[in-house]
């Protein structure tokens, strides 16, 4: 194979060297994809028992407070506990909960109130889970395959959500709600039994810490001390509050042809990612991340707002597609670069923060593409969205220029963390 396509296609160097990556790698597949499943189960039973477009919507609502409670408390918990430990009871929590949807399905009223509990219970054990999953992967992976890692990741994140809503909507007409959540029930039993096999992955000295209100606190001063990570979590929130328009689908859906685009119109950006994560190789090669975010999020805001000024279904997919792709690169970059700069023993408390900043964005955004629709139009919401993205991307850029500046070759947290890594023998 030539340099040239060595170059391009996905770097598995990861897959390779680490057993516990490839066990982290397969479990996520496999628990990734069944909990698409269930994502778009859950909505489909609330529609069928309630009929109410409402009663839907505030899923979304009943996750939100928890998801940011526990997505700091678990981060602290990252760094005070056994990530392995943390990360296998929680995936034992979760499938129990997928559990209690199957009985609630199978009853012969089956219960509102439970979806929404248990939704927010879900919301939470996520929220514990994810940091010490997060940080996991600096401690199982070298310093120069973190690039690679982050790629094969979210690799993980797309093939999911292309291939778990496509299954779950089979599932769901074929066997209805049952179906689908006993399905995800075996996909985390699966799951579980790879993370059994994971080495113990503690904080050294995280014995003689609690997980406080002032662990929290420590974490929270870290980060702003650390202006290139905070321009990581801006640039992000500024993209996904002005520019996430996926509230607005079903309506953009009626105006390219009907109902049977819809499934197009979510897939586009996720099929863009793909492309990017099969793609890239390159991505090691790349040394100022900070620029390469701020210019993939400014790629999103200008995708997104060319996807309102065009009403040709071709068009109007592939935008969608650029967008997913240069939000792809954006990702990847800046798993990047906390994975290569934070230290091990504050690692958990940030994945926290970043769980917030990566999940609080799309939830605002969906708020703000439906109300800039109903006060102006449908395509206008896609329009001055994207525009304000690519604005405030760029001031947030200048704000903060430690984030355009950086730069892993000479970055000392990059160069302490690669210290810090050789002392530990990793």
């Amino acid at each position: 194979m030539s340099g040239g396509t060595r170059r391009w296609r996905i770097d598995i160097s990861p897959l390779r060297s680490s057993r516990d990556f490839r066990l982290i790698f397969a479990s996520g597949m496999i628990t990734y994809l069944g909990s698409m499943v269930t994502y778009v189960a859950i909505p489909f039973q609330v529609a069928q028992l309630t009929g109410s477009f409402i009663a839907v919507g505030l899923i979304g609502l009943a996750e939100l407070v928890p998801l940011i409670v526990f997505g700091l408390y678990g981060g602290a918990l990252a760094d005070v506990v056994d990530r392995r430990i943390m990360v296998i009871a929680t995936e034992v929590a979760l499938g129990l909960l997928i559990a209690v949807l199957l009985i609630n399905s199978l009853a012969a009223t089956p219960q509102v109130w439970v979806l929404y509990f248990v939704a927010m219970l879900m919301a939470a054990v996520d929220g514990l889970q994810r940091p010490s999953l997060e940080a996991m992967i600096p401690r199982v992976v070298a310093h120069d395959q973190l690039a690679a890692a982050s790629a094969l990741t979210s690799l993980r994140w797309q093939v999911g959500s292309i291939l778990g809503p496509a299954i779950g909507g089979l599932l769901l007409s074929v066997g209805g709600a049952a179906a689908a959540y006993g399905v995800d029930v075996v996909t985390f039993a699966m799951s579980i039994l790879l993370l059994w096999r994971l080495r113990s992955i503690r904080v050294e000295g995280a014995g003689e810490e609690r997980a406080s209100l002032r662990h929290i606190g420590e974490g929270l001063r870290y980060a702003w001390s650390r202006k290139d990570l905070l321009g990581t979590y801006a640039i992000d929130l500024v993209a996904m509050v002005f520019a996430f328009p996926y509230a607005i689908f079903p309506f953009l859906a009626e105006d390219l042809g009907g109902a049977w685009t819809l499934g197009l119109l979510y897939a586009a950006p996720a099929v863009g990612a793909l492309v990017v994560s099969l793609t890239s190789g390159w991505t090691a090669h790349v040394h100022r991340h900070g620029r390469a975010i701020v210019l993939a999020a400014m790629a999103w805001g200008a995708a997104i707002a060319l996807v309102g000024a065009w009403d040709v279904l071709p068009l109007v997919l592939l935008f969608l597609a650029v967008a997913g792709g240069a939000d792809m690169v954006s990702g990847i970059f800046r798993g990047t670069m906390w994975n290569q700069t934070i230290p091990d023993d504050v690692r958990g408390r940030l994945a926290g923060i970043e769980l917030l900043s990566y999940s609080v964005g799309p939830l605002l955004g969906q708020l703000r593409a439906s109300t800039a629709a109903s006060l102006t139009s449908l395509r206008m919401s896609f329009v001055s969205g994207g525009v304000l993205c690519v604005i405030g991307v760029g001031l947030t850029a200048i704000a903060l220029p430690s984030l355009w500046r950086y730069d892993s070759r000479t970055s000392p947290h990059a160069q302490a963390q690669r210290d810090a890594r050789e002392a530990r023998g990793e």
